[in-house]
């Protein structure tokens, strides 16, 4: 499962327990102090849209690669994370975890070009530089302290400042939910990154292509802390369903 998107389930997931309990409690909430909702049903979900309307016109994959993402999870995935992180100590899987980011700031950069966030685009290219020689490979992020914040772009958004649609619900093997325009962008992103990104230097060494690239693919995991199973709902497919549909766009950034 890709990092954005597990991201975007866990937060979903939270969210969701945050408006199943206030559910118990709306009956207290109707006096006249109640403090108004900050945005509308409408606003949450789209207007003359219902929460629970998704377009999962590829249901039959969709559950098949979603239970092959519980076990894969659970009993290969989720102990190799384990692994790393005993193995690891927390110090060295920051680092990492910086080096890797420093590495994805090549997609940041052609995204935001591609998007004509020039702001953006300079911000990126300073953090890169700033980071690749102060912060020694990126191993360390002083630009972030020196107020330039990574901006995060992918293809999925560039796709949608274009005007395309979300598309169906999809349920990738391993990457996890997504929907087919930001499937598409990612994978063209991932592809766009093995060709002519950093991580092309690597592309003449099998050894080190591997390590570079299971490495990473942990060090992802270990950062979102959704699991599989951990909702406790016999319909988690459902659940999760609802809320990559409210959570997963990826929208238009500022």
């Amino acid at each position: 499962m890709s990092a954005d998107g597990l991201r975007r389930l866990w937060a979903g997931v939270v969210l969701g327990g945050i408006l199943l309990g206030g559910c118990s409690t709306a009956a207290r909430m109707k006096d006249v102090n109640s403090t108004p909702p900050l945005r509308s049903y409408e606003q949450l979900v789209g207007s003359g849209r219902h929460l629970l309307e998704v377009d999962d016109s590829l249901e039959g994959f969709n559950r098949g690669s979603y239970r092959f993402n519980y076990y894969f999870d659970g009993f290969l995935f989720i102990p190799m994370v384990r692994g790393y992180e005993f193995v690891l100590p927390n110090y060295v899987q920051g680092r990492l975890s910086n080096a890797f980011d420093n590495v994805g700031e090549f997609g940041n950069l052609t995204n935001s070009l591609l998007q004509f966030k020039l702001k953006s685009a300079g911000i990126t290219v300073g953090r890169f530089v700033v980071n690749s020689t102060v912060g020694i490979a990126g191993l360390w992020d002083p630009a972030t302290a020196w107020g330039l914040r990574r901006q995060s772009r992918n293809l999925g958004q560039t796709l949608a400042c274009y005007g395309a649609g979300s598309g169906s619900y999809l349920v990738l093997p391993i990457l996890g939910p997504i929907n087919v325009r930001d499937a598409s962008g990612m994978l063209l992103d991932t592809a766009a990154a093995s060709l002519v990104g950093p991580a092309a230097l690597w592309s003449g060494n099998t050894v080190a292509s591997i390590a570079y690239t299971g490495t990473s693919a942990v060090d992802k995991r270990h950062r979102v802390p959704f699991r599989y199973r951990q909702t406790g709902s016999p319909f988690e497919y459902e659940l999760l369903r609802m809320l990559n549909s409210m959570m997963g766009e990826s929208g238009v950034p500022d």
